[in-house]
């Protein structure tokens, strides 16, 4: 894929070696100013005796990078066998390398979580050639700990006394107390290998106070060889006396393994000869609209989408389609229209196309036909210029479903794998098995949906850890519910979506909603079809569900409080363009407290998601417990991105650094801003390229 780069390259000081922290640089324990590749992703492996570090690392923009480690110390306190602690850490640079100026970045490590490997710095590297950088900075915290030169004020001292719950901020100590320099160099031997060595200013004090770590020099060297574009190895040394490895496995969410378009390529857009457009004859056949709808019914069928509806008069035609398969919406608007112009008439000159999704329609889509002609060769853009998205219900009447809609079955069996990672007990927990699901569609906007699974084998049931929840236990149960080895429902619904005006959507759903909870959910959303902005209230009435998962629920009473029957939350969406989406929920949790969660999401055209969030609502520190306050990381990948072929299948990954009970939701599927955005104009743009494919 070629997301690494063979030698460390001058131009944007990008680089594909990772430090022992996990995040891009060229040196060991110390920071660079250098950065990885805009979007790339990669984790990171280090060990060397007693120590651990397993860093996530995404490059957030090509100036920001962020990190989320998990760390295991062993003997760093009598209380702990193995110490684990989880930690965020950020980089930013704040100037790109010239041609006589250094880039210089400033960072953060472990600003949320126990502070035990907190430390800031302002760290400077020039490239000097293409093969040799050069760097030097100042650090605060650990990063200041060995000769240091100076104070910036007091800083809190660590202490295991003081680490209480984690997971909060200290901005107080932030780049203050003693500070220190460090710098070093790195070298491209050849195309795979890499040297680098190192001047210190961490002197592992904790560790040192124990008797776990004793090199009194200063001095660490690498050596990095380059496996091959996605993966990197790392011995190195830290003072001559401690050796250890490292390993990176990186990729670019940018770049696929397997190449875009390998499906089928669709027919050619039918051109019309000069002077048939004016032919209405057809009209005059009273069997022409059956035979068209059916020749359009197979045409739909044979690039995989479904025909829900259509009506066709003398110079135009309006087409319902649900898309069950292109993960871009614009590659099914294109498809369908190419189809539309191999099978209707010469006279239909205006082409309307809706996109309909669990029932209920989305947008609709206007394009003249001879414009379709014009532009199948012309660039994609000039394509998104010829059409026009409106709202359907001010577009007017749209056709009504064909009687072979309704009703319809849905059915996958899969198999499936559920895991917890970073668990302070378990870095990694997990169930696998099987699993059955399917949508029966009962009437226009009707749904009732089901899952079954067994587990065939795993441990997610196996934590030991006790449960310290000064509030009521709505997620910190977790292990109760996946202690089970005979088959569960994993949801059971019934569910009805609408249409209440232009503009404005509603879903209704009532069941076993998740593995946890039963009840009944309701949901409005204000979302204009050209908008990026929308709003959403939800309402929800909930009863914790019996651990065997089948039909009964239990009590709401638990050890530290009573479930609350209500909870809900109004939301606000927006699209900030350039790949980034935020959302904010405010409202009432499953614990009954009362609060918000903000979330950003750097989302890619071909379907890639990375973002983070976090939720403060008024359960205090204290009665959260360990982690202060719930956040975490979340990821969703495209199974399109990887086998190369159209789907809108994908698989979604929550890292939280524990599960808690405060600030958390009840989990409802096909909630409305997800089903209705990925047919609304803003969302369909940003595939637009697939058009003609």
């Amino acid at each position: 894929m070629g997301i690494l780069p063979v030698s460390a390259s001058a131009d944007g000081l990008t680089t594909g070696q990772k430090n022992l922290y996990g995040t891009p640089g060229g040196l060991l324990d110390m920071p660079t100013a250098e950065m990885a590749p805009d979007g790339e992703i990669a984790t990171t492996l280090s060990y060397f005796d007693g120590f651990s570090k397993t860093t996530l690392t995404f490059q957030i923009l090509p100036r920001l990078t962020g990190s989320f480690r998990y760390s295991a110390t062993d003997n760093l306190s009598t209380s702990f066998k193995t110490f684990y602690d989880r930690s965020f850490d950020l980089k930013f640079r704040l100037l790109d390398e010239g041609p006589v100026r250094p880039a210089v970045a400033i960072g953060l490590r472990d600003f949320i979580g126990t502070g035990v490997l907190a430390g800031e710095y302002v760290v400077a590297t020039k490239s000097i050639g293409d093969k040799l950088r050069l760097t030097g900075g100042v650090g605060w915290g650990r990063l200041g700990s060995n000769n240091s030169i100076g104070s910036t004020g007091n800083r809190d001292p660590f202490s295991f006394a003081a680490v209480g719950n984690g997971g909060t901020f200290s901005a107080d100590d932030w780049f203050r107390g003693d500070f220190a320099v460090f710098g070093g160099a790195s070298y491209d031997a050849t195309d795979r290998l890499s040297l680098a060595v190192e001047y210190s200013s961490d002197d592992y004090d904790l560790e040192r106070a124990v008797g776990i770590y004793d090199t009194d020099l200063p001095i660490n060297f690498a050596a990095s060889y380059k496996i091959n574009d996605n993966i990197r190895a790392r011995a190195f040394t830290l003072g001559g006396e401690e050796f250890g490895l490292s390993v990176t496995i990186a990729f670019n969410p940018k770049n696929a393994p397997s190449p875009g378009g390998i499906e089928e390529a669709p027919l050619p857009v039918g051109v019309r000869a000069p002077g048939r457009a004016a032919d209405l004859g057809w009209t005059a056949d009273n069997t022409a609209t059956t035979q068209l709808t059916a020749a359009v019914d197979k045409s739909l069928d044979q690039v995989d989408l479904d025909l829900h509806g259509i009506e066709i008069r003398g110079t135009s035609a309006h087409i319902l389609i649900r898309n069950n398969r292109y993960d871009a919406g614009s590659q099914a608007l294109g498809r369908t229209l190419r189809s539309l112009s191999r099978t209707l008439p010469a006279s239909v000159e205006t082409l309307h196309v809706t996109l309909i999704q669990n029932g209920i329609p989305l947008s609709t889509m206007t394009m003249k036909r001879r414009d379709l002609e014009r532009l199948e060769n012309a660039p994609a853009r000039e394509a998104l210029t010829a059409v026009r998205f409106e709202d359907s219900l001010r577009f007017g009447d749209i056709p009504a479903p064909l009687a072979q809609t309704y009703p319809r079955f849905d059915w996958i069996i899969a198999p499936f794998w559920r895991f917890s990672l970073f668990d302070p007990g378990e870095p990694l927990r997990s169930n696998a098995g099987l699993r059955f699901g399917g949508d029966f569609h009962i009437g226009s906007g009707w749904i009732a949906s089901g899952s079954v699974s067994a587990k065939l084998i795993g441990n997610l049931g196996n934590l030991t850890r006790v449960n310290n929840s000064k509030i009521p236990r709505v997620r910190s149960d977790t292990a109760l519910y996946a202690d089970r080895d005979e088959p569960v429902i994993d949801y059971l619904t019934l569910a009805k979506y609408g249409r209440l005006a232009p503009d404005v959507y509603s879903r209704v759903t009532a069941g076993y909603l998740e593995t946890m909870y039963a009840g009944a959910s309701g949901e409005v959303l204000w979302k204009p079809v050209d908008s990026r902005l929308a709003f959403g209230v939800e309402v929800n009435y909930v009863r914790p569900r019996d651990f065997n998962q089948l039909f009964g629920t239990r009590s709401r009473h638990t050890p530290s409080g009573t479930i609350p029957e209500f909870n809900g939350h109004v939301s606000t969406y927006y699209d900030f363009g350039n790949g980034f989406h935020g959302q904010l929920d405010g409202g009432r949790y499953l614990a009954g407290d009362w609060g918000a969660t903000i979330s950003l999401d750097r989302e890619f055209a071909n379907g890639w998601r990375v973002g983070a969030f976090a939720t403060k609502t008024d359960v205090s520190a204290g009665n959260f417990g360990e982690g202060s306050f719930d956040k975490g990381i979340r990821i969703t990948i495209p199974l399109a991105w990887m086998i190369g072929t159209p789907t809108k299948q994908s698989t979604d990954f929550v890292i939280r650094p524990l599960t808690r009970d405060g600030g958390q939701r009840v989990n409802v599927n096909g909630r409305l801003y997800g089903v209705i955005r990925e047919g609304h104009q803003p969302e369909i743009a940003k595939s637009w390229g697939k058009f003609w494919r």
